[in-house]
């Protein structure tokens, strides 16, 4: 018969995707001592990302009392909740009703209090900027935490890209995680800039249009030699499959893409060879057309298995580098208003972070078209703003790099760091083969919302990256499984800190070797910070080419494994837009490869739903259901982390295997009622 009043239930709101409830953060803010009252409101402007902001009332208007604030904040909800501006007021400003007047909220930035947390030299104020600029925030004060604002270690080598660039400095990655305030990392550039030791990053020039012909990145002359090895082979393929529901206008979407090929050098790619040496050749001009495949005339059902079939077809289809193009499109018509985008790159001319350029671009262009503007469609010039750069600039730097001393000592670096590196002795259900074939399979993962938040606390409590949370709970169960105290798994690294290369569609991405050393039966967070102060390290010096840093190595040859490490731990941090085309619903379908690249990758994104993405896997070597006990036990894991931290490996490896036996047990009880089942008395 009691009614508990929650809150009005407009006050939910969206802010990066996650649903927020102001009246939360504002009842938190009011349990504060030294407050009296306050009200969260969203602040909102035309082509600036949503920001909350937190007004208190407060006899005491001090800087100590915000920074008390934040720090409450921070301890009891996520960093997406936590208010970018906290300002403190005399009084909220009321209706003639009593009510509080929103609309007559002051912006922080007209607040005397916000003053003092505003940048109060040049290097702060060029710091603050960055932060903004990289971020997709209006304002950031200098006592802000850049990993409080939504920072990871992707937006973290942006920042210090443009650092460097900015102050003519050599600044390690390193720094940002130390000092993560823009009072804090601003002192550190100071004393760099009062000594001598900062060597300045040469730019990347931009070349005549006219010259074709480019030597390869080292990324690209990667999958070049392996695409030798075993030419045709589709394992290095793109493929996505959009579903697009609406009124799409096709000679609009097929005009996108043939802007965005011209635009992009790279996309108009092929690969050959001068004097026995692979280069690669930029076609001036590349015609593309979309071709449609009707469907309407199927029945459901059959348009339905047509679809799935074209689908893995297309994943299948290999590229030719010799000939290209390297980028396919397809359109299948399931009716006037349904149809499926196949679209295909090869991995040499794209990545994770070119995808969401593509997409972003195409959303722009397809907008533009769809509106018929004269102006806009000329075809002597872009209606986007023009790339400093072409992807063929950057190869060309990165020979320079190859001669720098910065080679040098990323090379000495990794030599130190990876001699006499083991192999994972990871349990298979079946023996290996003497040449790997790359079968595989995948299985979809998610974690729950309520474990991801607690994950993502977790690492703002202890300093670190999600990553580096999730990568601490992966390693203790490979201990678990292999017993093993050296642990070796390998990630991917952007590899963009060049400010010029963001905007490009191209094959930049690097593979990073992690070696976790976990003897002595630390506890999960002492084994958190090795694990940070090993990705920090391999950051630092993540420009080294990994095929550079294998023939250094030279480990011996085995075709039944990937050099240096056999598992593979990933969690996409790129940057991709909401993907949205004008007016249509799009909904990215599932795409079945076929392949594995290595014994075990786990490919993980944080969404608003959770923590999500794939477990890719050899069929060689495990069979499905081994996988999703992995998985379970991963979840496992990660639970014990969030709840148990202080425990040692020892502690989980028993509770690991405690909760193996439950399971066991359950299955075991499970199959005894299905026979039961099945017998039929005898009457």
């Amino acid at each position: 018969g009691n009614i508990e009043y929650l809150g009005r239930r407009d006050q939910q709101v969206k802010i990066r995707g996650f649903r927020v409830e102001l009246g939360a953060i504002a009842s938190i803010l009011t349990q504060h001592p030294g407050v009296q009252d306050a009200v969260v409101i969203v602040h909102e402007e035309a082509s600036q990302p949503q920001r909350l902001i937190a007004y208190v009332v407060s006899p005491s208007q001090t800087v100590d009392l915000v920074g008390s604030l934040r720090t409450t904040l921070k301890a009891e909800l996520p960093s997406y909740m936590v208010p970018s501006d906290i300002v403190v007021l005399e009084a909220l400003p009321l209706t003639p009703n009593g009510k509080i007047d929103r609309k007559a909220l002051p912006l922080p930035e007209l607040q005397e209090v916000a003053i003092s947390n505003q940048a109060r030299s040049p290097v702060e104020e060029v710091l603050t900027g960055i932060w903004a600029q990289v971020l997709g925030l209006e304002n950031v004060g200098i006592y802000d935490n850049f990993f409080d604002l939504g920072g990871h270690s992707l937006l973290a080598t942006q920042v210090i890209s443009r650092l460097n660039r900015a102050f003519q400095l050599e600044l390690p990655l390193r720094d940002l995680f130390e000092a993560p305030t823009v009072a804090g990392l601003a002192a550190r550039i100071e004393t760099a800039l009062r000594s001598t030791s900062g060597a300045p990053i040469p730019t990347i020039q931009p070349l005549s249009s006219k010259q074709t012909i480019f030597p390869l990145s080292f990324a690209q002359r990667r999958l070049w030699v392996l695409d030798q090895l075993e030419p045709g082979n589709p394992f290095y393929n793109i493929p996505i499959a959009v579903k697009l529901s609406g009124a799409l206008e096709i000679a609009a979407l097929e005009q996108s893409f043939q802007e965005m090929i011209q635009r992009h050098a790279n996309l108009r790619t092929t690969f050959t060879t001068v004097e026995g040496e692979p280069v690669q050749a930029i076609a001036p001009h590349l015609s593309f057309e979309l071709p449609i495949i009707d469907l309407q005339a199927l029945p459901p059902a059959e348009q339905t298995v047509e679809v799935q079939r074209l689908i893995s077809e297309e994943a299948q289809h290999a590229f030719d580098l010799s000939q290209g193009p390297l980028l396919r499109a397809t359109l299948l018509k399931l009716s006037d208003s349904e149809h499926i985008l196949l679209l295909n790159l090869h991995h040499i001319i794209s990545d994770a972070w070119s995808m969401g350029v593509l997409v972003r671009e195409l959303a722009d262009l397809y907008a533009i078209f769809i509106s018929h503007s004269p102006s806009l469609l000329s075809p002597h010039s872009s209606p986007l703003t023009p790339l400093p750069i072409q992807y063929p600039d950057f190869a060309l730097w990165q020979q320079q790099w190859l001669q720098s001393d910065r080679y040098q000592a990323q090379l000495d670096y990794w030599k130190q760091q990876l001699g006499g590196l083991p192999v994972l002795a990871l349990p298979t259900d079946y023996p290996r083969p003497a040449v790997q074939s790359f079968r595989g399979a995948s299985h979809r993962i998610q974690l729950s919302k309520d474990l991801s938040q607690q994950l993502r606390s977790l690492s703002q409590q202890s300093g670190v990256t999600l990553f580096m949370t999730l990568l601490t709970a992966f390693e203790a169960l490979l201990h678990w499984y292999t017993g093993q105290e050296d642990l070796v798994v390998g990630t991917d690294i952007a590899n963009r800190h060049p400010v010029e290369t963001e905007g490009l569609i191209g094959f930049f991405v690097n593979q990073l070797v992690l070696r976790t050393d976990a003897s002595g039966n630390p506890t999960l967070t002492d084994l958190l910070h090795r694990v940070r102060q090993v990705t920090l390290d391999a950051y630092t010096h993540q420009d080294l080419p990994f095929d550079h840093l294998v023939e250094a190595l030279n480990p011996p040859r085995d075709l039944s494994r990937t050099p240096l490490f056999q598992v593979k731990f990933v969690l996409q941090n790129a940057p991709m837009p909401s993907l949205s085309l004008a007016d249509l619903n799009l909904e990215v379908l599932e795409v079945d490869r076929g392949t594995a690249k290595f014994d075990l990758l786990i490919n993980l994104a944080d969404t608003p739903e959770g923590i999500q993405g794939s477990l890719y896997y050899s069929t060689d070597l495990f069979e499905a259901a081994s996988m999703t006990r992995l998985w379970e036990r991963f979840e496992f894991a990660l639970q014990y982390l969030v709840t148990q931290p202080e425990s040692h490996l020892s502690d989980l490896a028993i509770a690991l295997t405690e909760a193996d036996r439950a399971q066991h047990r359950r299955s075991q009880q499970q199959k005894l009622r299905q026979m039961r089942r099945k017998v039929t008395p005898i009457s």
